[in-house]
């Protein structure tokens, strides 16, 4: 397997702020990596509400967000040369209600107390606001690939929405968000009202397997991208019981 892994964080802690910077090299290198993300950004513009109002995101890290929206607050919970802000997503530095959404990719599984997040998140979202995010989701087969496959852990039958943290990026549970929003979603209607559960899309069941990730090199040239979605959308609802991914999105109602 050593082979097939991406040399330039061999080596590197997860939770050294250089790898993210590294990891930021990897997605501009990587095409086929690169149109993965911007498939996924574009998923969060197409959701943003309208109005006034900072759009924030959370764990901007090595993304490039920024492009779509160009007046995104980028924040991270160390410090990079690379953000505008670092913050800790369970404690805000915001006014009540002054955020018009918040965004984020690949972040609420690290964040370690999911709960003070979601608080946080109502606190200061205006009405009208939205939490759009872009997860890993259990499905029969993602479960698979997270539980043998992929390096951050994944425990589905854990009672509480939260891990202690080994680090900012070290510390996860990929199934949390399929936990909080699926499993448990009698108990986050009954916790959060302010929030409505606008859309959970279930997608990419083996696009980003074939990308290689940030971890290992790319299994498939980036031209061959709009070939492999060609054949995912021919999968149909089958999506919804492969998708290793899922756009999730909570409108802040109340």
């Amino acid at each position: 397997m050593n082979i097939l892994k991406h040399p330039v964080t061999h080596g590197i802690s997860i939770d050294d702020p250089k790898t993210t910077l590294l990891r930021k090299n990897i997605i501009q290198n990587k095409s086929y990596l690169k149109k993965v993300y911007q498939e996924w950004y574009e998923s969060i513009v197409t959701e943003l509400p309208s109005g006034a109002g900072p759009v924030l995101e959370l764990g901007s890290g090595a993304g490039f967000l920024n492009e779509y929206i160009p007046d995104v607050i980028t924040s991270e919970v160390f410090f990079t040369p690379i953000v505008s802000i670092i913050i800790d997503g369970c404690s805000l530095p915001f006014k009540n209600q002054s955020l018009r959404s918040i965004v984020m990719v690949d972040v609420f599984h690290h964040i370690p107390n999911s709960r003070n997040f979601l608080s946080e998140a109502a606190r200061c979202l205006c009405i009208g606001g939205r939490v759009i995010m872009v997860e890993p989701w259990l499905t029969p087969w993602s479960q698979f690939i997270y539980k043998y496959f992929h390096h951050e852990p994944c425990f589905p039958d854990v009672v509480d929405w939260g891990f202690p943290s080994s680090g900012p990026l070290s510390g996860a549970n990929s199934a949390l968000p399929w936990i909080v929003f699926e499993r448990d979603k009698g108990s986050f209607k009954k916790d959060f009202p302010q929030f409505h559960i606008a859309k959970i899309k279930v997608w990419m069941p083996f696009r980003y397997l074939l990308s290689g990730g940030l971890a290992f090199r790319s299994f498939m040239p980036g031209f061959s991208f709009a070939f492999w979605k060609k054949i995912e959308s021919c999968l149909g609802k089958w999506n919804e019981k492969l998708g290793m991914f899922a756009a999730v999105v909570l409108d802040r109602v109340e």
